[in-house]
């Protein structure tokens, strides 16, 4: 134990989980922390440690940890917690420091390693959750000992900046957080405020107040303010005299027909930049003039009579009022003692108020345009005004540029709110923001006289949702309704798909049912991304980012995603929860990679799906495999069981046991002519398909596509597809390389029988060892001559241990007669020929056993590899290419085909040529 504690926490490796995980049901940031010496000390050894800690972040004493209770995480300070749990909790203090209410968070020692811990804590905005996780660690070595160059104040307001300049404004913020309290999904599409809310078909977009039913047009109006004034006035509605001009005479000319005072504008300003009001001379308005062309984009001006009155902002949603404001410039109060500029000071110093939109309040930003407005009451910043007056610094009220609001919802006159409403319809705006100038709201405008000065695309929200003075209102409600009307589905249903082997068969089974339907399927797997049957990108997809990316296609009524046990421990699942998880084996692949050891521990790796189901979601489990059966104590909602075990085995009598108490299964009733595939629902029994004349299966030999029919039917099951459509479905889908790539692909080739299959472990091998020897004894006992031969290129990923490498082997050589091994073009780690190396090896064990395999050769290079064995075989013999690049081995199968067509022969291509050959061993 060292005598004295030394700042060494240190973060060795930082993970990003952007969807259900299997640390947490949402999404979280993970550290993975080392404590170095400070695993000795605990914070109860650390004098002034916690006193300290606590006075920087204050809001550490509501933190309740596990005792449940304020200050719970107080007493376990007190009593001695290790610093990788204190960081925990600052990372979440920090959030919360900026407005983010996240208090998920666990930290856990890593198994056999002392001294590290994963730090595991949600966040809402993934960049703002990493910082805080950095600033943390940081602060704690602090801590621990002073760091002169860590100053905890600038730290803390450099932390609080970046996170403002990546949080939404007020208006996006509060649709969004209307959309949560819906359960609507969101997904942010860059890092301003694009927002998509809803998921595939369903989706809407969100741009600040603007939204994808948003007119362009009405955008292209409302920006226009000339045109804008005309359609309203042609309306019958009140707006004031106005003209368009492009020069300063010009400007001075309209001025004098109009009649002084006048307003001077920008034609497609907006947020009061470059208005100028209230102008009684030539020489105010050539001046005004110059300040509206600087902010207008097409460079014309325009002049409009100066309409009196306070400042209102009516709000239009859908064609109905929903709020209203009044706006009051930027202006100090006088106190009799205070200077201007010091009165300034004091109301800037409000923590209401920020830079831009950033809060609720803006700051009064003190520039010429506020020089002037003082200058036109006498003042300047020197002044100092006598007690109760009011000093303008601005002469619009817009929120922007430091205004004030004050709610006036409820006191408009009904006729003034439906001139309001009549303007936002004329312009063809679904959201706007209609800009009043009256004496008094309460009062007709007809009558009191007043106008409407302006029509706004894309209002801000903070008046109303923040008015300094009155009651907010809530009007993201009307936003999102709008949106999504009462009854409107947000969601796609999501059919997710992990296991060991058979993930992208059952996808692809699951996707071809529900394009039978009419859906549009949109399907992640190891091949890539397929929209309506399109692949759209060729990739591994079978992680979280294309999931997204699915979800994001406005064409999606349905997603069927594959999910890889990478993809989850790398990233999470990428989305909320999924409608049906189906599972279909746990087996020891992949061990020895990202933590996981074990068979258990990639089952729980797995059961993350699971997991992700809701209560009014289904998990389709193979009740065959030990470890699925485990899931479901894991599950929210209900459980769809499939099994291939006959009558009378524990799995059945489980299944049986479900059935009676209303839940459902399939399962497969052997007779004399053949097994069914039954749906069981409660004590009803309906016959699905007879598996032999189902083509994915062979008549029935293979195996492995029997069991992912059964979970492909069932997933289709429970996601309330038609009995009907999911035997069509079935017997429909076929192997072929068009509607299921590098999966058993039958090809003949002069002759040969060519099985084409991504098989790359043990289990998988075994499954399809089983499929050789039953297509093999076929094909032996149709064939009248000599015995045909079982040839099979094999081969796994470098990833993959020793010992699996070698029991890859094993395997293959109890099922063919000549085994070649080749290896991937990604060695993943691995020099060039260690991977085959190892297969040989367990070929070659097998082979000194006494198995089928009497010749074992290696033939690195895949497509030599598939030209040697082509090579070899007589007409009758079964070759089986255990695939790395699949397209490329049926290229060459069929320019083999057409050599042999053409009458050209064989390659001349031979094995002793390539420098990747090794020489066979016999037995």
């Amino acid at each position: 134990m060292s005598e004295r504690p030394t700042p060494d926490l240190t973060i060795l490796e930082t993970r990003v989980y952007r969807g259900a995980n299997v640390w947490s049901y949402d999404k979280s940031v993970h550290l993975v922390v080392d404590l170095g010496s400070l695993e000795d000390f605990p914070t109860n050894t650390l004098p002034g440690f916690t006193d300290e800690l606590v006075a920087m972040l204050p809001g550490l004493r509501e933190h309740s940890c596990s005792r449940g209770r304020r200050g719970g995480f107080l007493e376990r300070l007190q009593e001695g917690t290790w610093l990788g749990h204190v960081a925990e909790h600052v990372a979440l203090s920090l959030q919360q420091v900026v407005g983010h209410d996240i208090r998920r968070g666990k930290t856990r020692s890593v198994k056999g390693q002392p001294g590290r811990y994963n730090i595991i804590y949600g966040y809402v905005d993934e960049q703002v959750g990493l910082e805080a996780g950095k600033l943390a660690v940081r602060l704690v070595n602090h801590l621990v000992q002073g760091d002169p160059d860590f100053e905890w104040e600038a730290e803390r307001d450099a932390f609080i900046r970046r996170a403002e300049r990546t949080a939404f404004g007020p208006s996006t913020q509060a649709i969004v957080d209307e959309a949560v309290s819906r359960d609507i999904p969101w997904i942010r599409l860059n890092q301003y405020s694009l927002v998509q809310l809803g998921q595939g078909v369903h989706a809407k977009r969100i741009r600040a107040t603007m939204t994808s039913e948003t007119s362009s047009i009405a955008v292209d109006i409302a920006s226009d303010k000339d045109l804008t004034t005309k359609l309203l006035g042609a309306a019958g509605l009140p707006v004031p005299k106005q003209e368009s001009v492009r020069s300063a005479d010009a400007a001075v000319a309209a001025a004098r027909r109009i009649g002084y005072p006048v307003v001077v504008k920008p034609l497609d300003g907006n947020h009061g930049r470059g208005v100028c009001l209230d102008l009684r001379s030539e020489e105010d308005v050539r001046g005004a003039f110059e300040v509206a062309r600087e902010q207008s984009r097409r460079g014309t001006v325009i002049v409009e009579s100066f309409v009196t009155g306070k400042d209102y902002r009516c709000l239009i949603i859908d064609g109905r009022m929903v709020a209203i404001a009044e706006r009051v410039p930027a202006s100090v109060t006088g106190d009799g003692t205070s200077t201007v500029e010091q009165l300034v000071d004091l109301t800037n110093a409000d923590p209401r108020r920020g830079v831009g939109h950033e809060k609720v309040l803006t700051r009064i930003k003190v520039d010429e345009a506020a020089l002037e407005v003082l200058a036109g009451q006498g003042h300047s910043l020197q002044s100092v005004p006598a007690e109760g007056e009011m000093v303008k610094l601005a002469l619009t009220g817009n929120m922007s540029t430091g205004g004030i609001s004050i709610d006036r919802t409820f006191e408009a006159h009904p006729e003034n709110v439906e001139i309001a409403e009549e303007a936002a319809r004329m312009v063809g705006l679904d959201i706007a923001g209609i800009d009043f100038i009256c004496p008094d709201i309460t009062e007709p405008v007809r009558e009191a006289g007043g106008a409407i000065c302006e029509v706004n695309a894309a209002p801000g929200f903070r008046m109303h949702t923040h008015p300094t003075i009155g009651e907010p209102q809530f009007i993201a409600k009307p936003v999102v309704d709008m949106l999504f009307p009462p009854g409107a589905t947000s969601r796609i249903p999501i059919i997710a798909v992990t296991g060991t082997n058979g993930k992208t068969t059952t996808s692809r089974m699951i996707s071809h049912i529900f394009k039978g339907m009419g859906r549009k399927v949109g399907m992640t797997s190891t091949d890539g991304v397929v929209i309506d049957e399109r692949l759209v990108i060729r990739a591994d997809a079978s992680g979280p980012r294309s999931a997204r990316m699915v979800l994001q296609n406005p064409r999606v009524d349905t997603a069927v995603f594959e999910v890889a046990r990478g993809g989850i421990l790398r990233e999470g699942l990428g989305y909320e929860r999924n409608d049906v998880a189906v599972v279909l084996n746990v087996q020891p692949d992949h061990l020895g990679l990202r933590g996981i050891d074990t068979v258990e521990q990639l089952a729980d790796v797995k059961a993350v799906i699971v997991e992700a189901v809701p209560r009014d979601g289904h998990a389709v489990l193979n009740a065959d495999d030990p470890l699925v059966r485990e899931m479901r104590r894991r599950c929210s909602g209900q459980v769809v069981w499939f099994s291939m075990d006959e009558p009378g085995s524990e799995a059945r009598d489980m299944i049986d046991a479900h059935c009676r108490r209303g839940g459902k299964a399939l399962v497969l009733d052997p007779s004399e002519r053949g097994e069914m595939i039954v749906v069981r629902h409660g004590r009803r029994e309906m016959q699905l398909a007879w598996t032999h004349l189902l083509p994915a299966t062979f008549g029935g030999k293979a195996r492995m596509n029997v069991q992912n029919a059964l979970a492909a039917a069932a997933a289709a099951f429970a996601a309330g597809a038609p009995l009907h459509d999911i035997r069509q479905g079935l017997r429909s889908f076929s192997t072929n390389y068009y509607l299921s790539p590098g999966r058993l692909n039958e090809v003949e080739v002069n002759g040969v029988n060519v099985i084409v299959d991504y098989c790359h472990n043990a289990p998988g091998m075994k499954m399809l060892g089983d499929f050789v020897d039953r297509v093999g004894d076929s094909l032996e006992s149709s064939h009248d001559l000599a015995r045909p031969s079982r040839i099979g290129i094999i081969a796994t990923a470098g990833d993959r241990r020793d010992e699996d490498m070698r029991e890859l082997g094993h395997i293959a050589a109890q099922h063919f007669d000549v085994c070649i091994v080749r290896e991937d073009v990604a060695l993943r780690g691995r020099e060039r020929g260690e991977v085959a190396g190892l297969v040989l090896e367990g070929v070659r064990n097998a082979m000194a056993e006494g198995s089928r395999c009497k010749q074992a050769e290696e033939v690195l290079d895949e497509i030599s590899a598939v030209r040697h064995a082509l090579n070899r075989a007589n007409k009758g013999d079964l070759v089986v290419v255990c695939v790395d690049k699949h397209a490329e081995v049926m290229t060459e199968l069929e320019n083999w085909s057409s050599q042999a067509q053409a009458g050209a022969g064989a390659s001349s291509d031979t094995p002793a040529a390539d420098p990747d050959y090794t020489a066979p061993t016999e037995s």
